[in-house]
Parts: structure tokens; C-alpha cells; sequence
């Protein structure tokens, strides 16, 4: 029997390389694996299009349809894109915002205020210092250009949010040195930052607070997912299995080349330090895959997602991923 054709669309990262050059083929299947370095597009194409039978998702965006009950795809325990989040809340100097608390009530700008960055630190952000963002006025928009983040297919939220569109000829990096906004958030900030004087981080040490964090919370906030179109899967519900053991032959691939010792694969002088630093902090592997190991991250994004208005009540995560065994 022939293989299955299949199209797989996702940022070119590391875990994925093998997947990528074809040194790791799932079994049964032909995958062709699209090469795409915006996640944003690949999220636009595939909820707003379905162009492929599988890609990297906005985990935002998938549990909100699943929540809503007319989900088209099916989703693999697999994580392309993790992200510790306290790095990406800037502020304006020249306003009094100094401290978490003190973003309640302001002007904040947001890529998309559904963004999965942004669940999170609303979250992170509420559970630790107790903010209060239901008075706060987002503005969305492109942090490093003028115009819009993507056309993003999540559902409406369950009530109203005070939201606007940033003006068409700034960006939120523009807004936030000039003051028109009081504070950003989300997945990236304005680069390089030492371009923008009246610009600072609520966490200038955010390293060692994201690292007490996960220590604290087993918590490495997860992005993405992997998404199957639901008519393929249930066609051939074997590939959820096949697939699965792919992308995690993939991944131990890229953690053995990241500690190979000999020479430096990566542009990193000081990866020995942090690999030792992974060592300590996550015992050696930073990026696992499956459920089990990331139930307390998909919970709290899950519940994140309920106290945000995105969907109604929790959902199991049993009900989020299919089978992979």
C-alpha cells in the first residue's frame, strides 16, 4: 500500500530539523514539510484556510474552537513553540507604572489580545501579583511595523473587551516611545530596545524570575501545537501514533546535537554554561512532549483561557489530544 501524502506547516525550528531534511520519516506517510519562519501566517493559512493537513497552531486559538464545539482539527501532545513570557511586559518610562499592579486601568498595546503570549501573561500576571486588567484599554497591532498582526480565526470572546486598532501608520513600538500607549505585552517587544530610551521591562532580571517560576509552578508556558485537519485524522487515525513517534525521534535528535560537547553547533559562546543551567533547572530536558509532562502547563492555560472569557468552562485535556499510543 502506497504511502499517505500528507503537508505539515511550521517554523524551522531545531526539533524539527529531521523532520525538515527528511533524516526522520514517519512511518506510512510521505510528509512535506513546508518551511515557514511566521507563525502567524501558518496559523492565518491553516485555521483561516485549512491549506495544510497538519500544522504548528496557536494553542489559544485551537482550545477556544474546541471550546466552542465546532473545532475542524484534531490536536497532537506535540509543542513546537514554549516561552517563558515575563521578558515581554515593557512600560514607558515617563508614566507611573513601576510595578505589576500599576497596569490596571491603562493603555496597553497587544499584538492580538487573543494571542496566546498574551493569555498567558494576563494570567502569569493575575495569579502572581494580583492585577486586575478588567479596566485596562488594549490597543492592537504590529510591534515592529505599522498595520495589523495576522487575521486571526479565534471565536468571539464570551464578553466584551474594551479593544482598539492602532492607528494605520504606527506601530506599538512607535505608541509606546511616544507615550500613546502606557505599557506592551505579548509575544515580542520593541527590538532592539536600546533603541527606545523611554522604554523599560517590568522584569529587567526576567531570566532568574522566569527560572523561580518554573520552579515554583512546573509551568514552561507552552504557545504551540500540533494540528491535524479532522477529516484526515478520522480517515486514518493511525497517524496520530505515527506521526507522534516522528516528531519525538525528531526532537531527542536536536537535544543530542545541542549537547554534543566537540564544537559549537549554535552561534551560543556560553551554551556550556547553559546547558548545564538546563541540567539544573529542567533535568536535562527542557522540551518534553506528551501530556503527562505538560498537564500542569495545558491546565493552567486552559483555566487562563475560562477566567479570560474564551471559552465557557475547563476542558479536559483528554478532550484537547487525540490518542498517540
Amino acid at each position: 500500500m502506497a504511502n499517505l501524502k500528507m503537508t505539515f506547516a511550521c517554523g524551522p525550528y531545531d526539533r524539527m530539523e529531521a523532520l525538515r531534511t527528511g533524516e526522520v520519516k514517519p512511518e506510512g506517510i510521505d510528509l512535506e514539510f513546508v518551511a515557514i519562519r511566521s507563525p502567524r501566517q501558518i496559523f492565518d493559512r491553516m485555521a483561516g484556510r485549512q491549506e495544510f493537513d497538519a500544522s504548528e497552531l496557536s494553542a489559544s486559538e485551537y482550545i477556544s474552537q474546541v471550546g466552542r464545539g465546532d473545532c475542524p482539527f484534531v490536536a497532537l501532545p506535540v509543542f513546537p513553540s514554549k516561552f517563558f513570557r515575563h521578558g515581554f511586559v515593557f512600560y514607558n518610562r515617563r508614566t507611573r507604572i513601576r510595578a505589576p499592579k500599576d497596569l490596571e486601568g491603562k493603555r496597553i498595546g497587544v499584538p492580538l489580545y487573543t494571542q496566546t503570549a498574551a493569555v498567558w501573561i494576563r494570567g502569569m500576571l493575575t495569579d502572581d501579583y494580583g492585577v486586575d486588567f478588567s479596566d485596562v484599554h488594549w490597543v492592537q497591532g504590529a510591534v515592529e511595523k505599522a498595520g495589523s498582526h495576522g487575521t486571526p480565526s479565534a471565536p468571539p470572546l464570551l464578553k466584551p473587551v474594551k479593544i482598539e486598532t492602532a492607528p494605520r501608520d504606527k506601530s506599538l513600538s512607535d505608541m509606546i516611545e511616544s507615550g500613546a500607549i502606557d505599557a506592551l505585552l505579548g509575544s515580542r517587544g520593541p527590538e532592539p530596545l536600546s533603541a527606545y530610551p523611554s522604554v523599560a521591562r517590568m522584569f529587567p532580571d526576567y531570566r532568574q524570575v522566569e527560572k523561580d517560576y518554573f520552579r515554583r509552578t512546573d509551568i514552561c508556558p507552552i504557545m504551540h501545537l500540533v494540528a491535524v485537519k479532522r477529516d484526515v485524522y478520522e480517515k486514518n487515525t493511525w497517524i496520530a501514533a505515527s506521526l507522534y513517534k516522528a516528531f519525538e525521534e525528531s526532537r531527542l535528535r536536536a537535544l543530542a546535537d545541542l549537547t554534543y560537547p566537540g564544537a559549537l553547533r549554535h552561534m551560543l559562546p556560553w551554551l556550556a554554561a547553559d546547558l548545564e543551567e538546563i541540567d539544573e533547572v529542567f533535568g536535562g530536558d527542557p522540551w518534553p512532549y506528551g501530556v503527562e509532562r505538560n498537564r500542569a502547563t495545558m491546565e493552567t492555560l486552559v483555566r487562563y483561557l475560562v477566567e479570560q472569557d474564551f471559552i465557557r468552562k475547563l476542558i479536559p485535556l483528554d478532550d484537547l489530544f487525540v490518542p498517540v499510543q
